[in-house]
């Protein structure tokens, strides 16, 4: 791995975040472009644009590897860009090799990010760009002799000067900010970017990334930058205005701009001031919109009006923000709730307090709202494992996405990935028949999976579906006796329960263990990773029709609504979303004692099973008679059951804080808590996992 100098790791991080979009993108399109078997000019254009990107940022950072196979990638799209025809000589296998070129930058980025980099090699990938190439060029050359054709051509630039003296150009001089550095490169960056709202963008000096030594001709002369077939003025100077590191800009006349002949020849010597262009500025009949931001540009110190309103922000502090915004919500409740006000009648205090918990309240959802982030790239990702698999198990099938705009917390829409993935795996592997079985019974060749998200209340509802075999409970039941599975007789199984039976260590449909299942750990996986986000997962299904995996998962888990309980001198917070119901017993009669010792409960002719948290946490309680005591009904995904308590405490925001590490040898999960908080009065109350409590029973 080469060295990393310390003033490059941000300009790393910017290039893994930006390249990782540009990946996302490019997959998006290809998977578009695939399904409709053709390409527009638009999503061509585009992937130019991002393998170009990739390509001059690699260059920069000196990944030679993935810049030389962004560079191949953009040779193949300059042609097809100059005639769309010779697409379909090449349509599945240069779609196949850009995607396996998109898993190649992926896996580059990753080794980046794990601090252990060593390039890979790319050269094979890059032969066959190079012998697409030739194959659409209708040239028996080697690909060695074809690439530097293309690469000369790869982007238009002034070295040819034929479209400088155009006078319906657009022309705008750029400063770049004193001591940014590589401007040759951030050149080169701004041209990628208004690229996305010109049809060409010339520069003077051309083709800044090649050449370092540009630089110091930029830094003394500016950037001019000849925009062509642009979209309006304005946008072009939004683009400007938003770019990073710019300094100033003005806009120039067709006289202000060296001719073809002129840009050829080397610079000359700096000038003595920069701000000498100012005058022309001036002078240019520049739309009026424009005119003061150029008269601002007269003044060397002065900075562009408009910087750009998005701002890269690291995870870590993220976290931090939110961990201080839950130690102001504790903060809050314990100075509202001290204990030395008890009885005291203190109006301007209370309405003080009153408008403290409105901002409190209005700064926690400002903060939850900055780390939450749209489903759409990780459903992205689903389209990607649906095509790969499709064309591998000989099967027709397409992804189907509703929702994807729906926004969780960024932790939780990372924790998920692996468990949508596993889902949709397993529907193209057991559920979505090969075409001819399909249409024997009656359907289309063209399987379907249906992933969707919606938000109900402070929860995410997400479903994974298929209209393929669906589950047969029979031989569900059938597969779990012979794996010794079954806790209670088959004739007592419900459908559902039998469902449930593949969340199961160890179980699995497959007779023979392939690539993509087989081993009885897919599903039971899932479970587990969506239950440690306090999620929970069910399922639906009609032999013959297709299932349903629908998927309950909290919006974040930093900060929940809580109802507090009380058992003796200890103190829960039960989540408000595990609660059905709280009742107080009316009758002892109510209650039916198993020949085991246990305890059960009617409620709306369903039997519960009761779970007294004294007896599970040995704790001395006030009430141990059921009478006197309060019920509360929680369920999940499955099942329901009720827990006895002393007594209801009230409904509380409480902030989840995660056991010291030195907990970890009691695995307190498994127990039933799944983090603590600290309460208004100072004390720590333990938060209870419904989930879990309802799986021990």
């Amino acid at each position: 791995m080469n060295d990393v100098d310390a003033g490059m790791e941000s300009l790393i991080e910017a290039f893994i975040y930006e390249t990782n979009e540009l990946l996302d993108q490019l997959d998006e399109i290809l998977l578009e472009s695939e399904k409709a078997k053709t390409i527009s000019e638009n999503n061509i254009n585009s992937i130019f644009r991002i393998t170009h990107t990739i390509k001059g940022s690699a260059a920069m950072l000196e990944y030679e590897g993935m810049s030389t196979l962004a560079h191949a990638v953009e040779d193949v799209f300059y042609i097809i860009r100059e005639d769309i025809a010779k697409l379909d000589i090449v349509f599945d296998e240069l779609f196949d090799l850009v995607f396996q070129a998109s898993d190649f930058l992926r896996k580059e980025i990753t080794a980046i990010q794990s601090g252990e980099y060593t390039p890979a090699d790319a050269s094979e990938l890059v032969k066959s760009f190079h012998e697409q190439a030739a194959i659409m060029k209708g040239e028996a050359a080697a690909p060695a002799q074809t690439a530097p054709a293309a690469a000369s051509a790869a982007v238009p630039a002034a070295e040819s000067g034929a479209l400088i003296e155009d006078n319906n150009a657009f022309r705008v001089r750029v400063f770049f900010e004193d001591g940014c550095q590589m401007e040759n490169m951030r050149s080169f960056m701004l041209i990628s970017q208004l690229q996305g709202c010109c049809g060409l963008v010339e520069s003077i000096p051309a083709h800044p990334e090649n050449d370092s030594s540009l630089s110091a001709e930029i830094i003394q002369n500016g950037l001019i930058l000849i925009c062509h077939n642009f979209d309006s003025e304005d946008e072009v100077l939004k683009t400007v205005e938003q770019a990073l590191n710019i300094k100033s800009y003005e806009i120039l006349s067709a006289e202000d701009v060296p001719s073809a002949k002129q840009a050829e020849q080397p610079a000359e010597p700096a000038r003595e001031e920069v701000p000498a262009a100012a005058p022309a500025a001036a002078s240019a009949p520049a739309p009026k919109a424009a005119a003061p931001a150029a008269a601002e540009k007269a003044a060397p110190a002065t900075k562009a009006a408009v910087k750009q309103s998005l701002v890269s922000v690291h995870q870590s502090k993220l976290d931090h923000l939110m961990d201080l915004v839950g130690e102001i919500v504790t903060a809050e409740s314990m100075v509202a709730r001290d204990p030395d006000l008890e009885g005291l009648r203190l109006d301007h205090f209370t309405k003080s307090v009153r408008e403290l918990r409105k901002l409190t309240d209005e700064l926690q959802d400002v903060v939850m709202s900055i780390r939450m982030l749209p489903l759409h790239g990780t459903f992205q990702k689903m389209g990607r494992i649906v095509r790969d698999m499709a064309k591998k198990l000989g099967k027709q099938a397409e992804l189907v996405t509703f929702g994807g705009d729906t926004e969780m917390d960024k932790t939780i829409n990372d924790a998920i990935a692996d468990p949508l993935m596993h889902m949709i795996r397993n529907s193209m592997d057991h559920a979505i028949e090969l075409p001819d079985e399909r249409v024997a019974n009656g359907k289309p060749a063209m399987g379907k999976v249906i992933l969707s998200a919606r938000n109900v209340g402070g929860e995410i509802l997400l479903d994974v579906s298929d209209d393929g075999c669906g589950l047969d409970p029979k031989k569900l039941l059938s597969k779990a006796k012979d794996k010794g599975l079954l806790t209670k007789p088959e004739s007592e199984y419900t459908d559902k329960e039998a469902y449930q039976l593949i969340m199961l260590p160890g179980f699995s449909t497959n007779q023979e263990v392939t690539e993509y299942s087989g081993r009885g750990v897919g599903m039971d996986v899932v479970r587990k990773n969506i239950e440690k986000v306090g999620g929970s997962i069910s399922i639906n299904s009609e032999l013959g029709k297709g299932s349903t995996f629908t998927i309950k998962i909290p919006l974040t888990l930093a900060i929940v609504d809580g109802m507090n309980l009380a058992i003796g001198d200890t103190v829960f917070t039960l989540p408000i979303t595990s609660i059905k119901q709280s009742f107080k017993m009316t009758s002892p009669e109510q209650v039916i004692k198993n020949s085991n010792g246990t305890e059960m409960i009617m409620v709306r002719g369903e039997c519960l099973p009761i779970l007294r948290l004294h007896q599970m946490y040995q704790i001395e309680p006030r009430h141990s008679d059921i009478m006197d005591g309060i019920l509360i009904q929680i369920e999940n995904s499955t099942a329901n059951a009720c827990i006895f308590a002393d007594e209801l405490l009230g409904e509380y925001q409480v902030v989840v804080k995660p056991f010291p590490k030195f907990f970890n040898k009691y695995d307190l999960k498994a127990q039933g808590l799944s983090g603590c908080s600290i309460l208004g009065d100072g004390t720590v109350s333990l938060i209870l996992d419904a989930n879990t409590i309802i799986n021990n029973l």
